[in-house]
């Protein structure tokens, strides 16, 4: 009886598996909606691929990718997905992102660069030898992205990240160039 009660208040402040995945397929299905019904007919989208610096404990290679959609050439959003790999030599730990952003981006560009800011909330995990966790974070930000030819473009962003929780470091800051292709 008491190993029942035990994991029923396990599942009350963790939260049960079944509820999260409820919670998220409803945002997501909130999300297509919004996307689909206020769509208008100016929608941009492009994807980046990207790999810069992370100053977790000590400046270190970090790599990912972002895939985001601009509504009336202005303001979107944006998923990002990004990781600094673990260096025990450093003692700097593993420190993967997923960030979902809000983008607001000059409607136009000047002389072939355009400006953006950008704020988020999302995940991460650090993980360091065999200690790991997962936590809540949030991000703010900002760069350019300067034309090469057609859809494709060079991104140059920084992002400063405030991480909850008792990560290692909990301001890490992020600079990283990508390859942008709009479509």
């Amino acid at each position: 009886m008491e190993t029942v009660n035990n994991k029923e208040r396990a599942m009350t402040k963790l939260g049960s598996p079944i509820r999260d995945r409820c919670q998220l397929a409803i945002l997501t299905g909130f999300l297509v909606c919004l996307i689909t019904v206020f769509q208008p007919a100016t929608t941009y989208a492009d994807v980046t691929l990207f790999t810069g610096v992370n100053n977790t404990t000590a400046n270190r290679p970090t790599s990912g990718f972002a895939i985001g959609m601009l509504f009336m050439k202005l303001v979107g959003f944006e998923l990002e997905y990004a990781s600094a790999l673990e260096d025990p030599a450093l003692g700097s730990p593993l420190l993967r992102t997923g960030m979902a952003n809000v983008v607001v981006e000059t409607p136009t560009a000047v002389k072939g660069f355009k400006f953006y800011g950008t704020t988020g909330i999302g995940i991460y995990r650090e993980k360091m030898v065999s200690s790991r966790f997962n936590q809540l974070g949030v991000n703010v930000g900002g760069g350019i992205k300067m034309t090469l030819a057609g859809p494709f473009r060079v991104r140059v962003d920084y992002r400063i990240f405030r991480l909850r929780g008792s990560p290692q470091k909990s301001d890490p800051k992020r600079l990283y160039v990508g390859l942008n292709a709009a479509f």
